[in-house]
């Protein structure tokens, strides 16, 4: 390697690290803390989600059947949101944001072998609280929120018959809006687990159109015998930004003193 250029490396950590390196060790100075900043972005990325939905309804083909669980449904993409965080202090601190899931549920229809997967993107609301270790990621977090459908698919077979499938954007076939409560942790460096829970109907029962039976145009509600909650558990983690830590000094008297 060319000298010139371990001579620059050399100066250049010399003048990066030396300023350090002299209030950590100058005699008398005290000590070095690094202090978060209270209000920062960060990423979520729900990378792996598992949805089941809590089915309710009376359909023809389930009909007497109690409240059984459906099959689950594992997604991957797309499933990521952006926070707003504000930290009161090292242990409590909200969230706010938006993001941006991939949701939806199974349909199984033994009697004649088919599937029915239905699925919306949405985009939502959440508003949270954290309680723990924030500046390591260790806490809990819990809260509420919106989700707003934005593109409904659904996609059906029989087995070993064709697919068909279709989707709208801002279907009526679904609610306009989706309020859900979650709870969760997270681990160092930033990984978490949460539970979400969606209370309100995931079909719209009122949703009617029109078909052709026997020639003759007919309005029916396919969805009037649903009723379907989702519960969702998803693997992800975190990425905080604005990760700028302001660097003060500690005196023997233990006040902070802002160098830079």
């Amino acid at each position: 390697m060319n000298k010139h250029i371990i001579t620059c490396i050399f100066l250049l950590s010399f003048i990066f690290v030396q300023p350090l390196a002299s209030f950590a060790h100058e005699p008398g100075s005290g000590e070095i803390v690094f202090v978060p900043k209270k209000f920062y972005v960060s990423s979520d990325f729900d990378g792996f989600l598992f949805t089941v939905g809590l089915d309710n309804g009376e359909r023809p083909l389930n009909l007497g059947q109690p409240t059984k669980l459906t099959t689950p449904r594992f997604t991957y993409f797309f499933n990521i949101g952006f926070h707003l965080n504000y930290d009161f202090g090292k242990s409590v601190g909200l969230f706010t944001g938006v993001s941006v899931k991939n949701m939806g549920f199974i349909e199984k229809q033994t009697l004649i072998d088919s599937t029915i997967k239905r699925r919306v993107y949405a985009a939502g609301i959440p508003l949270g609280i954290k309680i723990g270790d924030l500046s390591r990621k260790n806490y809990a977090f819990l809260g509420g929120g919106v989700d707003f459908p934005l593109n409904y698919r659904e996609k059906g077979f029989v087995k070993r018959n064709d697919k068909d499938k279709f989707n709208e954007w801002f279907s009526d076939r679904v609610p306009a809006y989706m309020p859900y409560a979650f709870i969760g942790a997270s681990v160092k460096p930033g990984v978490f687990i949460k539970v979400q829970y969606y209370p309100g109907n995931f079909m719209n029962p009122d949703y009617s159109e029109t078909v052709n039976i026997n020639g003759t145009p007919t309005v029916i509600k396919p969805y009037s015998l649903y009723d379907v909650q989702l519960l969702m558990f998803s693997f992800g983690f975190n990425i905080r930004y604005s990760t700028k830590m302001k660097i003060n000094h500690k005196d023997h008297d233990g006040n902070l003193e802002p160098i830079m």
